[in-house]
């Protein structure tokens, strides 16, 4: 891939008002950074004429060590999150081998730029027969933390034709385990890397679909979930004949899915439970499922969060190119949860290789204008060659925490 040039990296810019003098609008954040929105031919989503763009305001934190940063809003007002890969106040998680280990975390307070993370533990699951097995959906409700893993394969790093991958193929997930006391002690899932959730197999990179699964953010204990239901959406690939090496993987893929299920413990691992989006509306046959969006070899790591005060679903997703280079993230918006999705903003080499990027809901304004975008950036800054700096600058390979403002047709707009 080549190198963001440098007319293109994130600048800060001036914010003109709509009659052209030099101050900024009321609520319009002064020395808005703007990211070019720039996205490449065959972009297979139209640009949304509600939210044409976001601004970084400038502001943002960084937590702990590790990545997989999933925040769930709890009843308690705290934040839950899973971890993984790092090191959280003297704990430490590694997702590889037969005792793969997931951490979970407590993220308290309600100021984003001043947040206390607790670690509270992690947990061994084997993930055999595949190599790897990391976290993905997790979700607080009624006092009950549900936490999700998923398997990867064959290797953390994967020689091919010259270029170094990283875990290049997706496994399945496996299921939910669960916490009834904040993540302190934890109920093993039933399921198994052998015997799934959803049955899928892909020891040998073969598509996948529910690989690794997120729940949509509907706010503080699913307040504003539609109908008291859990949904999740998942990127993965129905289609493995003939694909460039590492086409569906942790961190890309073709296609999104979405499903859904009434949270209880019960349900959680009984995939007769489920629904599954169609096209048209829901099934219980798994076989029947189809995506909500698609983009052939540009979709990767999917989280969608409901922001009540706009009533838009905003889901964000990531397109790990070779999975070890430089990363694309792109944000699209829809009034509906399945769809259509239009375009918000294109951010390429975000990060320079930011990922698994999500807006936590608890940190979205009473108007919703200003969210706080959550990720992790650059683990990999130099397996292949090329030199992968921080951008924004400050950017680490732990929790990275940064403010973003969405920007509407009649804002002032950035001086050309």
């Amino acid at each position: 891939m080549a190198r963001l040039t440098a007319g293109l990296v994130l600048a800060a810019v001036t914010v003109l008002a709509a009659a052209g003098a030099g101050a900024a609008e009321p609520g319009i954040p002064p020395g808005l950074q703007v990211w070019p929105s720039e996205p490449p031919a065959g972009f297979p989503f139209a640009r949304s004429p509600h939210y044409p763009g976001l601004g970084f305001t400038g502001r943002h934190a960084n937590y702990a060590h590790g990545d997989t940063w999933y925040p769930s809003w709890a009843a308690d007002g705290n934040l839950y999150s899973p971890w993984a890969d790092g090191l959280v106040n003297g704990l430490r998680s590694r997702s590889e081998g037969k005792t793969s280990t997931t951490g979970c975390a407590t993220i308290v307070g309600d100021d984003p730029l001043h947040l206390q993370i607790v670690g509270q533990g992690i947990f061994a699951s084997d993930p055999s027969p595949y190599a790897s097995r990391y976290p993905c959906g997790s979700l607080v409700h009624n006092g009950v933390w549900y936490y999700g893993t998923y398997c990867l394969n064959p290797a953390g790093i994967v020689e091919h034709e010259g270029v170094r991958y990283n875990w290049p193929w997706l496994g399945p997930f496996v299921g939910f385990r669960h916490s009834t006391d904040g993540g302190r002690t934890w109920t093993q899932t039933p399921c198994t890397p052998e015997h799934p959730l959803f049955g899928e197999a892909a020891l040998h990179g073969e598509p996948v679909k529910i690989g690794s699964p997120h729940f949509v953010d509907f706010g503080q204990n699913l307040a504003h979930s539609p109908d008291g239901k859990a949904y999740l959406v998942a990127h993965g690939a129905s289609d493995g004949v003939n694909r460039r090496f590492g086409y569906n993987s942790w961190i890309t893929g073709d296609e999104v899915y979405l499903l859904r299920v009434t949270p209880g413990i019960a349900q959680m691992n009984d995939a007769s439970q489920y629904e599954f989006f169609d096209g048209t509306g829901w099934t219980r046959d798994f076989r029947r499922i189809k995506p909500i969006a698609a983009w052939r070899d540009h979709m990767g790591c999917v989280t969608m969060t409901y922001n009540a005060p706009l009533k838009k679903y905003l889901m964000c997703v990531t397109d790990g190119g070779i999975t070890s280079g430089f990363y694309n993230t792109y944000i699209l918006e829809s009034d509906r949860i399945t769809g259509p999705f239009q375009l918000v903003q294109y951010l390429h080499h975000f990060g320079e290789q930011g990922y698994f990027v999500n807006f936590p809901s608890k940190f979205i304004s009473a108007d919703g204008r200003r969210l706080w975008l959550c990720y992790t950036a650059n683990f990999a800054k130099d397996w292949n060659g090329q030199q992968i700096r921080a951008n924004p600058p400050g950017d680490c390979d732990g929790l990275c925490l940064r403010e973003v403002y969405l920007l509407q047709p009649g804002d002032p707009r950035p001086a050309p």
